[in-house]
């Protein structure tokens, strides 16, 4: 059986099997979760990941190289994030 993930741009093997072992595992789940959810997911996992994964995925939902990304595309996706942690920080604290 062919690894669907494998097929997108960007995601190798190491990248593929963290998705996996984050209940990711074909690019349908990868689209419904989104380039920040997904990479929430792996990290989530304890893997040493890097943000450059974040960059990866989402380059791969675009079919793109993630050099393609531009520096504004990069700061959309690193502010996304930033607030995504910010909610989860919140909720977590409330009383």
């Amino acid at each position: 059986m062919e690894d669907e993930l494998l097929q997108m741009k960007n995601l190798g093997k190491t990248s593929a099997q963290w998705l996996h072992a984050a209940g990711i595992h074909n690019a349908a789940d990868l689209r419904r979760l989104g380039p920040i959810l997904a990479y929430k997911a792996v990290q989530a996992r304890d893997f040493r990941t890097s943000k450059a994964l974040l960059y990866y995925i989402a380059g791969a939902l675009d079919d793109l190289d993630w050099r393609e990304l531009t520096q504004a595309d990069k700061a959309r996706l690193d502010e996304e994030l930033n607030e995504v942690a910010s909610s989860q920080t919140a909720a977590y604290y409330q009383p």
